[in-house]
């Protein structure tokens, strides 16, 4: 038990991690890796249904844990890629070593997310880019209009047909619409 609990311990650290590649808009604290993990994980669950995908809470599963890593190396954006590697894989199977078959099956997550080698580690790593894609819609929203790079980058790379859909979507639809239209139907006192 204690090495489950060190886990989760170390889990908590994605809390303070920030997805740095956010900060080239001018965002100073963009949001932390466990936020994009939680949102990644909700349109993975929406994915696979709609891909018709038989376990859907596998996606999510695997989105929980695909950037677990990131608490050991830190979240390295695109440019700092370009002059520095480090070993993710090695990062994610000290983490999970000693939790023996927990840690087997976490990894396994992990593997199927970074390498798409099933169609759930498929699904997942649309999931994980098409969150991308609505943060930086929302970006765009708040005036960082460079956010559109994003999107215009990630597009060619989702696999899915449901995943290519919603990216077109994202790119017309306003973030604030949900609230606009509740305002807009709510009856004033």
């Amino acid at each position: 038990m204690d090495h489950i609990c060190t886990f989760l311990y170390e889990m908590g650290h994605l809390k303070r991690i920030h997805h740095e590649g956010w900060k080239f808009l001018g965002d100073k604290t963009p949001e932390s890796v466990s936020e994009h993990s939680l949102r990644a994980a909700q349109i993975g669950f929406i994915l696979a249904q709609c891909e018709g995908y038989q376990y859907p809470e596998e996606v999510c599963s695997m989105l929980v844990f695909h950037d677990i890593g990131e608490c050991r190396i830190g979240d390295i954006h695109k440019i700092a890629k370009k002059y520095t590697k480090a070993n993710e894989k090695q990062a994610v199977k000290d983490q999970v070593h000693d939790m023996k078959d927990l840690g087997k099956e976490i990894f396994k997550l992990w593997t199927e997310v970074h390498h798409q080698t099933t169609t759930a580690g498929i699904i997942a790593k649309d999931a994980d880019l098409l969150e991308m894609v609505i943060t930086a819609k929302e970006y765009m929203e708040q005036g960082y209009t460079s956010a559109e790079e994003w999107i215009v980058s990630i597009s060619p790379h989702l696999k899915t047909a449901t995943a290519q859909q919603l990216c077109q979507h994202i790119r017309r639809c306003s973030p604030s619409l949900w609230w606009k239209q509740i305002k807009q139907h709510t009856p004033n006192p």
